[in-house]
């Protein structure tokens, strides 16, 4: 008879951009991240990856729910030191594991992040893997980009990824630059560089610009924004 599966621990943290949802297992490593607003896509991931595993409320380790606030707080390292175990396949745990490494503040698009995984025509395989993450934020799927530099979907809303981007220090201006780069476009275009600080000087007008301090509460159930 086949011994019964561990059960998994659910724990809520209250964060900026709402009420995540932490799951781990009984290691202490987090197995997933979601929001209240997505509990039914949380439950089919860990269905799709845990399988029959029981789901209990029990706290979260105390150094994960640490670890969490002390990012939503500004100290943007922390997301390094949470364990982590998420099963799914070779492809998707390459693409998992490369998207912890994306620095914090810098984006890669799915392009990028196909070729250097050494699979340049994979891009919508990586898009597939990218939307199949159960590991919200700690493992960073919205530091990738639309190869225009454009923030395409993201699960958790477009909203929330704004506010991550906003929150780390990423700089709409910087990312489309280096997209430019990788296109190999040539920088000595002056239209295009008028064009490129015309529109960054808009974008440090609104959400893009970097915060001095922790960006605005972000109420999903209001639907209301960043300023």
């Amino acid at each position: 008879m086949a011994k019964p599966a561990a059960a998994l621990h659910l724990d809520r943290l209250d964060t900026p951009i709402g009420t995540a949802l932490l799951v781990t297992n009984a290691d202490g490593a987090l197995c997933a991240l979601d929001w209240t607003d997505y509990e039914d896509r949380l439950n089919t991931s860990l269905r799709r990856y845990l399988y029959s595993a029981p789901l209990i409320d029990a706290p979260a380790p105390n150094s994960i729910r640490q670890a969490l606030t002390r990012y939503f707080n500004g100290d943007l390292d922390q997301l390094d030191t949470i364990p982590c175990h998420i099963p799914g396949t070779p492809f998707q745990s390459n693409v998992w594991t490369a998207l912890r490494k994306i620095p914090v503040g810098t984006t890669l698009s799915y392009g990028t992040l196909a070729a250097q995984l050494g699979a340049p025509t994979a891009m919508r395989a990586v898009g597939h893997a990218n939307g199949s993450n159960p590991l919200s934020v700690v493992v960073p799927c919205h530091r990738l980009i639309g190869a225009n530099g454009s923030l395409t979907g993201y699960g958790g809303g477009i909203e929330r990824k704004r506010w991550l981007l906003r929150h780390e220090g990423w700089r709409w201006r910087d990312g489309l630059t280096a997209v430019i780069a990788r296109s190999g476009a040539t920088k000595q275009s002056s239209l295009r560089l008028l064009l490129l600080d015309c529109f960054a000087a808009l974008a440090m007008t609104s959400w893009i610009k970097p915060p001095a301090s922790p960006p605005p509460r972000y109420s999903p159930a209001d639907g209301s924004a960043p300023a």
